[in-house]
């Protein structure tokens, strides 16, 4: 669909300068831009890639002397980035799911659609699943006994709700994504190897081997409004009170929650991370890419962990991470520093010995 200039700048809430009129159908890379595309320019580095494409359009910078570029328009947002939402929700050309619901879906007779619900092609919904209206869900999908989805959710391919979750409006899964699988619960018939290490921090006692029995997840997975689940992420149902997700908490590719954990309102969960089970994360937190968390512990408002940060005791509110184990980055960074310079420092160390060897020898 194509976007004059103006309605693009209304919708974002941008200035435009020059032909208003022009249709722009497309975003683009500047030297990778045609015609109708809005070249993404929104700094001076960036703009140096104009002359390679063919753009007549661009977004820049207050003040940019976009005449001089060639252009014949231009639009300024406040926040650039933050345009960035609404210009991709304009232009986003969808997966190109058809409507209504396709012939080769099974939907339990019990089960209960909203209205302009759509449904893809070998999907299954099971009995008294609850799918709210204006929700797409797309082929190959499965929606287990009793589920809840609030209305205006959007469930890529392969998307998994297990039995009895629950979840609130605006709801997106990628590909893949699973919410109510069984947590990784076992048990050994008396006290195992790994809690022994954990008590004694590294012995493990007398060494044998055990069977594991299965804790079976009685618990289910609760998730608040406008969430959203990157692709093959996971979150485990609990053991016997329910798994909580806040509102606007959005996941990353391959994240992975554990049984019992309970995470806060908008919060940033990014790829690979791991929450093992029964930890507690506040709001507005945010977990770089590889984050391990340790179970059982509480990690409080607005912390911020660095990318393969490793967090095993309790964070207070506000602390931003980094390393393993995990410390207040600056710190992280000190410590890092001190590490380089080890090898020099046992240089000087091993001079200083031969220095002083060599003076014993003389006297």
């Amino acid at each position: 669909m194509a976007y004059t200039v103006q309605d693009i700048a209304t919708a974002l809430g941008a200035e435009a300068f020059g032909d208003v009129t022009l249709k722009i159908d497309g975003v683009a890379e500047p030297a990778l831009a045609g015609p109708r595309d809005l070249a993404l320019a929104m700094s001076p580095k960036y703009a140096e890639g104009l002359a390679e494409g063919q753009a007549q359009v661009a977004m820049l910078w207050a003040g940019a002397d976009w005449q001089a570029m060639g252009l014949k328009a231009m639009l300024v947002a406040p926040r650039p980035r933050f345009a960035m939402s609404s210009l991709s929700q304009m232009m986003d050309l969808g997966q190109g799911y058809e409507g209504g619901i396709h012939p080769t879906a099974v939907i339990d007779a019990t089960a209960e659609l909203g209205p302009d619900v759509s449904v893809g092609p070998l999907t299954v919904i099971g009995a008294r699943a609850k799918i709210g209206a204006g929700s797409v869900i797309g082929p190959q999908c499965f929606i287990g006994t009793d589920v809840t989805l609030g209305e205006g959710a959007f469930l890529r391919e392969g998307v998994k709700l297990g039995a009895r979750v629950t979840i609130g409006r605006n709801f997106i899964a990628q590909p893949g994504a699973t919410v109510g699988a069984d947590g990784f619960s076992f048990v050994t018939p008396e006290e195992s190897a790994v809690e022994r290490v954990r008590g004694s921090l590294g012995d493990q006692g007398e060494m044998k081997g055990q069977p594991y029995a299965r804790i079976h997840s009685l618990g289910n997975v609760t998730i608040g409004d406008d969430c959203e689940l990157g692709a093959n992420a996971c979150i485990d149902r609990g053991t016997v009170r329910d798994t909580r997700v806040g509102n606007g908490v959005k996941f990353d590719n391959l994240a992975q929650i554990g049984h019992n954990v309970e995470i806060g309102n908008d919060c940033l969960i990014c790829a690979q991370v791991g929450i093992a089970g029964s930890t507690r994360i506040g709001n507005n937190v945010v977990l770089g890419g590889q984050t391990g968390v340790s179970d059982n512990i509480f990690i409080g408002d607005h912390v911020i962990t660095g990318g393969a940060t490793k967090v095993l005791s309790n964070v207070p509110k506000g602390r931003v991470l980094l390393g393993y184990p995990a410390m207040k980055m600056d710190q992280h960074i000190e410590v890092y520093k001190s590490l380089r310079r080890l090898p020099r420092l046992m240089r000087d160390i091993s001079m200083l010995q031969k220095s002083l060897s060599k003076a014993r020898d003389k006297d």
